[in-house]
């Protein structure tokens, strides 16, 4: 997973970083994350698929996530 490949060279650089997923996809996340030294590095995980939500919904979605990603990015 390229997100999660970004998301570590970032936080090896002291850059935080965090990575958005779907439900589908978070078991791929946190395995690549594992293979990688950083088990247990947090993660956002969104409903699947979102690929079918409107974009008012996706943007009521991404503003109840808000408080999670900025904790995850400034903790």
């Amino acid at each position: 997973m390229c997100s999660v490949h970004d998301t570590v060279e970032f936080e090896k650089r002291g850059i935080p970083a965090t990575v958005i997923v779907t439900q589908v996809f978070s078991n791929a996340a946190r395995h690549s994350f594992r293979s990688k030294g950083m088990e247990g590095h947090e993660l956002i995980e969104l409903p699947h698929p979102v690929s079918n939500l409107s974009a008012p919904e996706m943007r009521a979605l991404a503003l109840r996530r808000i408080g999670e990603l900025v904790r995850q990015l400034t903790a």
